[in-house]
């Protein structure tokens, strides 16, 4: 991404308008968080690596959206609250 594309995401993201890849699982109990992205094509571009991730780490029970948010928690453990800032995860398929 150039640096108008980063400030355009960006600004979405701040004002709750950009897109986020909503991953649900039933084990473990979470609800994962990966974006921003400016549009729901590139969201969808990427779903599919993020899902494939979760399955190698032996998740069940995948169900994933694609909505406009604006996440406090990137990552939600449904039996302890939040359980990380998974900072990390972003931007691995985006590059």
């Amino acid at each position: 991404m150039n640096n108008v594309q980063d400030l355009l995401v960006n600004t979405q993201n701040f004002l709750g308008f950009a897109y986020w890849i909503e991953i649900k699982t039933q084990t473990p109990s979470c609800t994962y968080y990966f974006g921003p992205f400016q549009s729901i094509e590139e969201a969808e571009e990427v779903q599919h690596g993020y899902e494939e991730d979760l399955k190698a780490e032996a998740a069940e029970g995948i169900s994933t959206l694609i909505k406009q948010c604006k996440p406090e928690a990137l990552t939600i453990s449904g039996d302890l609250g939040e359980i990380g800032n998974r900072q990390e995860a972003i931007g691995n398929y985006r590059e």
